[in-house]
């Protein structure tokens, strides 16, 4: 199976509730929010919701401030979901998400199969 791919821009607003805390009077964007737009394009993009299993890599490697735009590219192989964002060219964070194949129904714990 060849990966499939994917890509789109992505901006998080200056008011986003995590940017006071992060850094006060000079805030960047958060990686754990990248991370969440990340899965939240994903899964858009899939038209499924994704169960991570792991994150074994993630680099971020220059800031993203509020109200910047960046690149964002997804390469879904099997169960590797890789990304990169980008701004102008310049790498600002890649990484790896490890996802299940499919989402098993939720266990009920009655015993009905």
């Amino acid at each position: 199976m060849s990966p499939a791919a994917h890509a789109t821009v992505l901006r998080i607003a200056a008011n986003h509730p995590s940017l006071p805390g992060h850094f006060p009077g000079q805030p960047i964007v958060p990686g754990v929010v990248l991370l969440d737009c990340v899965l939240q394009e994903a899964e858009r993009w899939l038209q499924r919701p994704l169960r991570v299993l792991a994150l074994p890599t993630a680099k971020f490697t220059a800031p993203l401030l509020p109200d910047q735009s960046a690149e964002l590219q997804l390469k879904l192989d099997a169960d590797e979901l890789r990304f990169t964002l980008s701004r102008y060219g310049a790498p600002l964070a890649q990484g790896l998400f490890r996802i299940a194949a499919n989402l098993e129904p939720a266990h009920t714990g009655n015993g009905a199969a």
